[in-house]
């Protein structure tokens, strides 16, 4: 259920109900600009990662600043997307429950719908969804760019595929998906560009395999905020997923020539107990911050630090000699993965210099199937 929302506009943000998902709009506003004219440059696609913002709002700023689409991780993403009138979504993931597949169908009526296959069983079942609801399914090959997880093997698997693709008459072949998500957080640039150069030689293979059976790929679309700058300079990749870049978060920030955008999204926590000196406790936890990139860090505070957390309790300690922490004192924390600490909450409080400007739910927040 929609929980009410911490704020309201015109509110100054140390009266912000919390805990709550702070965007700061300055550097939001900056990381939109900026990514758009780093592809622009490049002369690639822009295809945003909806899993990090899970709103059509944040979509159709993407969209008004170039953005082709978004890609998306789950069909109930892909469903709030598209009936908040986001035109063009690819599900960047393997899709095979008949069920699942049906309402992407039913989806392909009021937007241009993908997904990915890594199977022919997956290929036929897309096939025969597409057919009984009437509609042609674009479809993706997904290889496996290295982070082995989902993904055909570049050569005759991945070339056989595309071709069972591109004769059914109810699917249309869509190009081929390549992320390689294990590159985004390779801490030094030397390891990110050799997990992204395998990748595009990988990609690269395929996309003259396909050509060498009189098959185009038009389409080659991965990449993500720690490597994109890689892909867009690839000459193989067209299409940039990078999600994280909206919002960005602590771990992201521990990549040696970090991403070049702002700390945007925070979680606004309030003290609520002091019982000892030099420690306090905030009410944001796990169920208000994800911790599986590790813990938050406090926002213009380094004499602060985040050491545990509980449900509803986050442990703070403070420097000796640090500023003291007053019962009801906000402050910032940074968490350590945007996308998981997003789906903890329902509403988004946009904030610019120290005021509430505008609050979007998280629509899609929970959407896991």
């Amino acid at each position: 259920m929609l929980q009410q929302p911490p704020a309201q506009p015109g509110m100054r943000e140390d009266a912000v109900d919390t805990p709550a998902l702070i965007v700061d709009l300055d550097a939001f506003e900056a990381n939109l600009d900026h990514m758009a004219g780093l592809v622009a440059a490049a002369g690639v696609r822009l295809r945003p990662h909806a899993k990090t913002h899970k709103s059509p709002v944040v979509a159709h700023l993407q969209a008004a600043r170039g953005a082709v689409g978004q890609c998306v991780q789950k069909v109930g993403e892909a469903e709030v997307l598209a009936w908040g009138g986001v035109p063009d979504i690819l599900v960047s993931n393997e899709v095979v429950d008949p069920a699942k597949l049906a309402r992407l169908a039913a989806l392909a009526r009021i937007a241009r719908i993908g997904l990915c296959a890594d199977d022919p069983r997956g290929v036929d079942a897309a096939a025969a969804a597409a057919a009984d609801a009437g509609v042609r399914l674009r479809v993706l090959v997904e290889i496996d760019a290295g982070g082995g997880r989902c993904g055909a093997a570049p050569g005759p698997d991945a070339t056989a595929l595309a071709r069972r693709i591109a004769a059914s008459p109810h699917l249309i072949f869509g190009g081929i998906q390549a992320y390689h998500g294990l590159a985004q957080h390779l801490r030094t640039p030397e390891e990110r560009a050799a997990a992204v150069g395998a990748a595009v030689e990988r990609a690269g293979s395929v996309v003259e395999d396909l050509r060498r059976h009189g098959l185009a790929c038009e389409v080659v679309t991965g990449a993500g905020t720690g490597s994109f700058a890689l892909e867009a300079a690839s000459g193989v990749f067209t299409e940039l997923q990078a999600g994280s870049y909206v919002f960005m978060d602590a771990d992201y920030a521990r990549n040696q020539a970090p991403p070049p955008f702002r700390q945007a999204l925070f979680v606004l926590a309030g003290v609520m107990s002091a019982p000892r000196p030099g420690t306090a406790v905030v009410d944001a936890g796990h169920k208000a911050v994800a911790i599986d990139s590790g813990l938050p860090l406090v926002s213009g505070r380094q004499d602060v630090r985040y050491v545990a957390a509980s449900d509803e309790h986050g442990q703070l300690a403070l420097d000796p000699g640090a500023e003291p922490l007053a019962l009801g004192q906000r402050l910032r924390l940074v968490p350590g993965h945007c996308d998981p600490t997003v789906d903890r909450h329902d509403w988004y409080v946009g904030v610019r210099r120290g005021r509430v400007e505008r609050l979007w739910p998280v629509a899609a927040r929970g959407a896991m199937a």
